[in-house]
């Protein structure tokens, strides 16, 4: 099999290799400190680490206007990029090619195709400029005997949106059949595995599958890769934006569409230590911060096949010392069936586990560096072991390992949380730097660590599967809630005011008043003649590539862009950011509100009846001014809503003819007037009976 590029790493110590992960830099004409503090601090930091490689996953530019509304490539956001990164990797002193700079779907704004004149990409990248012009690409750090991997992806869509509807990575067959190849290149050298890691900018849950439903987890899993390095989501959604993947023997329909907790089901562990015991399926997906606001980096080592990473924030400046403990692990992000299988066959656990081990990187030289565990069985935090810990001197050493002989074997515990490790240095100048405190577990246990609700949101959320079902019964729920009142009309049964008065409950009351909206046949039509347009005909006609031409129109299923196969769409799960939001938060509320105005209309009336025992044509001669619209306090509520509804409607037609150059009468006038114009409509009829 033909290999990558190997790359032959020079200098001690030959145990471990590390790399920085920089990802959404969003340089922007519009904030240029962006790229002010990337030349300053990024620089001078690359210099002090010395990585083996830098990889910049995605989003390298910002591509939008000021008011942030308008999504296209802007050439001098790129021109600054190259001057950057030229002077980054002129201060570093490290050589450009092992740069790898990745397209993330900022970077692919209004793009019609690689190569094109608007592909700012390929002329201005470190990757295009160095005629890496493949979607996978692959480096093989070569350290003795030991094998690193890294597989780059572009998963972009092939033919670049504006936004907002690029927000997704689009995997094809043929790319997944690439990432397979390449990640399968060391397999033909089991007695050496080699450490597989893979990057690019979509975390999965932002990932769409392909036409045949693979996706980029079966091929990660198929090689169990040790982690999924991407970005795109930046620290906003949270700090734990992580996620454990592992094949299990029980798929449930549910695991499809979300997985609640970030290391999801264990199949438990094996102490089957025979050669044909089965291979763990397992991998891990990190989620590295952001440039754009973050100022975050990314520093992955990989200490005799064993991956930690630490994430650093430039917010407050440059550091002067940075440790990345490599061992033990954290046991919070641990490939936990792995490990444990390691520990209990013992394979190579007296090299691995022998030490404490830490990288410290530092402007000044270390005068002293502290390894120290506490025990956590007491609120105190008591310390049970402190170790100085010695520098392992090589010939022509990259960087400084630090490590400090222990007794693992008495820190075994059933507990991932027990025991906790903390180093600490001291510069020549007397300043300390101490790492945070993190549990680890000897013998492979792995502790447990939650998202917040919006970690949740935007990792266990898997958005692409569940496109088409949150629509589907969306639809369905408003053409039901239509159809079925108009069919029970025509019935014996019906229900009325009265009768839901004298038989109280939810059913007979939804009954009632969906019945209600049908006695306002414009209203009911034309609701049900919208719902209809929304599946049969185009939604919009806009501007979709950076260059004004020809126009193309989108429907729920995506954009139907001119030059690709008849009836094919682009954009999809992609459009869902104008589809979801319009069903769930205007469609279906003005609905909700147009069956509350009908049947609050037939409440004021039988209060008027009963009120003035008149008949309804008297009321509407002589009793007119004895109710007020101040005594109809729902309808008020209810005006307020329609208020609500029609503001966020607006909005969204702001957003669209900004961002597509439309005109809302011109091109999208069902979309943009149908709503309010109910709403309006309704209000209108339901002010007297």
């Amino acid at each position: 099999m033909e290999k990558g590029v190997i790359l032959d790493v020079k200098g001690g110590p030959e145990s471990v290799i590390w790399i920085v992960q920089l990802s959404d830099l969003h340089f922007s004409v519009h904030h240029p400190d962006r790229a002010l503090d990337f030349n300053s601090i990024v620089g001078p930091t690359l210099s002090m680490i010395n990585p083996s490689l830098v990889l910049i996953t995605g989003d390298l530019t910002d591509g939008k206007s000021k008011d942030l509304l308008v999504m296209k490539q802007n050439e001098e956001e790129w021109i600054e990029y190259q001057n950057t990164m030229e002077d980054v990797v002129k201060r570093s002193g490290l050589d450009k090619t092992i740069f790898y700079d990745l397209r993330g779907n900022h970077d692919n704004f209004g793009v019609p195709s690689v190569g094109g004149s608007f592909d700012f990409f390929s002329k201005y990248s470190i990757n295009g400029q160095l005629g890496r012009s493949r979607h996978v690409n692959s480096i093989t750090l070569q350290t003795g005997e030991q094998k690193h991997l890294f597989v780059g992806l572009d998963s972009t869509m092939h033919v670049g949106l504006r936004g907002p509807t690029n927000l997704f990575g689009h995997p094809t067959d043929e790319l997944l059949s690439e990432i397979d190849y390449e990640l399968s290149q060391w397999d033909d050298q089991p007695t050496k595995p080699a450490t597989k890691i893979s990057f690019g900018h979509f975390p999965l849950s932002f990932s769409a599958s392909t036409n045949s439903g693979r996706t980029l987890k079966d091929i990660f899993l198929k090689h169990s890769v040790s982690a999924y390095l991407c970005g795109h989501l930046h620290t906003r959604f949270g700090k734990n934006l992580k996620k454990h993947h592992q094949s299990t023997h029980r798929v449930l329909p549910s695991n499809k569409f979300f997985q609640l907790n970030m290391h999801g089901k264990l199949d438990g562990t094996s102490k089957n230590c025979s050669s044909r015991a089965p291979v763990f399926e397992e991998f891990w997906e990190w989620e590295t911060g952001d440039w754009r606001k973050s100022r975050a980096m990314r520093i992955i080592a990989i200490d005799r096949g064993l991956v930690s990473f630490l994430d650093i924030d430039f917010k407050s400046g440059a550091k002067k010392t940075i440790i990345v403990p490599t061992f033990p692990l954290d046991s919070r992000l641990m490939s936990s069936s792995s490990s444990n299988y390691k520990y209990n066959c013992e394979h190579n656990i007296r090299s691995s586990h022998g030490t404490v081990r830490a990288l410290v990187f530092s402007a000044l030289p270390i005068m002293s560096v502290v390894a120290r565990v506490y025990d956590s069985t007491s609120e105190n935090f008591d310390i049970v072991m402190e170790a100085s810990m010695v520098k392992l001197t090589d010939y022509g050493s990259r960087g400084d390992l630090y490590a400090a002989p222990w007794n693992y074997k008495a820190f075994e515990d059933p507990s991932p949380e027990r025991y906790w490790l903390q180093i600490e240095s001291t510069n020549a100048v007397g300043r300390l730097t101490t790492t945070e405190l993190r549990p680890f577990s000897i013998n492979g246990r792995r502790a447990s660590l939650s998202w917040t609700w919006k970690e949740f949101f935007v990792m266990g959320i898997q958005w692409a599967a569940l496109y088409y079902p949150i629509l589907w019964s969306a639809l369905s729920f408003l053409l039901l809630s239509l159809l079925i009142p108009k069919f029970t009309a025509f019935s014996k049964k019906q229900y009325t005011y009265k009768k839901f008065l004298a038989n109280k409950g939810v059913v007979n009351f939804v009954a009632w008043a969906l019945q209600e909206l049908n006695k306002i046949p414009v209203v009911w039509y034309s609701m049900l003649g919208y719902l209809f347009s929304l599946v049969l005909i185009p939604w919009f006609v806009g501007q979709v590539y950076t260059e004004e031409g020809e126009r193309q129109y989108m429907t729920y299923m995506g954009w139907a862009v001119k030059g690709i196969k008849k009836h094919e769409y682009i954009g999809s799960p992609d459009v869902m950011v104008i589809v979801l939001p319009h069903v769930l938060f205007v469609l279906l509320p003005a609905f909700m509100v147009s069956v509350g105005l009908a049947a609050e209309r037939e409440v004021f009336k039988n209060r008027v009846m009963s009120t003035s025992g008149k008949k309804v044509d008297d009321y509407r001669g002589s009793a007119k001014r004895q109710f007020k619209f101040g005594d109809r306090q729902i309808r008020k509520i209810l005006l307020l809503a329609c208020f609500a509804i029609c503001w966020k409607h607006f909005t969204s037609c702001r957003v669209l003819m900004k961002a597509y150059d439309m005109n809302p009468v011109l091109h999208f006038p069902v979309y943009s007037l149908t709503i309010p114009l109910l709403l309006a409509y309704t209000f209108y009829k339901t002010k007297r009976f």
